[in-house]
């Protein structure tokens, strides 16, 4: 067996799997949710149908779309394994130098859990109808385009959709308040004198980042 299947056959290996993996979705959302925003404007919904059909046929992005489908599955499946192993041994987060035993990381299973039921619901509501499903179009300057804005505007009109979505939001809050910092641990990038910094950035994206994901629909729930 080569080094590199030690590795990934390794807990210390598939810990770093997870933390390059979830730095990866980190930088992803940040993107989506740039994204997001044009839902906001005022426009009819022209500025993000332009951009659902950018995002969905430029060749660099849906290149780029394949490695993020694979990044998701090995960051799903390996944290089932973590999480397997984690039971059976003790409660370990992303890295096992970490001693301090929090509500997040003691939980991991079961916010990943609650994230990956909302993300099905969510790729099958949105992801799943703009590529195969048989949604209107709307016409700007000439070119036709998948009206993906009403797909999402009906969505956020449902009281249930809009609850779930928050709660997922919640979720991800901590989900990502624990992994951001483990992952750093765990790729031994932490340092005393950075530490501060790290805790503090984490801190801001676990909270910054579902809180704007949440607003979203909710701004447009309360339209």
């Amino acid at each position: 067996m080569s080094w590199f299947s030690n590795a990934m056959s390794s807990t210390l290996g598939r810990k770093v799997i997870m933390a390059l993996t979830g730095l990866f979705l980190i930088t992803f959302l940040i993107v989506h949710l740039s994204g997001n925003f044009q839902l906001l404007l005022d426009d009819g919904g022209k500025a993000f149908n332009i951009y659902a059909k950018f995002m969905t046929t430029n060749p660099i992005i849906k290149t780029t779309s394949y490695l993020l489908y694979t990044t998701f599955i090995v960051h799903i499946v390996w944290a089932i394994i973590l999480t397997v192993q984690n039971k059976a041994a003790r409660p370990v987060g992303y890295a096992s130098e970490d001693n301090a035993s929090t509500w997040s990381s003691r939980n991991m299973g079961i916010l990943g859990t609650i994230i990956f039921i909302f993300l099905v619901i969510h790729l099958r509501s949105f992801w799943y109808e703009m590529h195969w499903g048989g949604i209107g179009t709307k016409t700007y300057d000439g070119e036709v385009y998948k009206d993906l804005y009403s797909v999402v505007n009906a969505s956020f009109s449902e009281l249930w959709y809009v609850v779930l979505y928050t709660v997922a939001m919640v979720g991800l809050m901590f989900h990502l308040y624990h992994g951001f910092k483990s992952a750093f641990q765990t790729l031994g990038l932490n340092h005393p004198k950075y530490n501060g910094l790290i805790k503090g950035v984490g801190y801001g994206l676990a909270i910054i980042i579902p809180a704007l994901f949440a607003a979203i629909p909710i701004i447009m729930f309360l339209k």
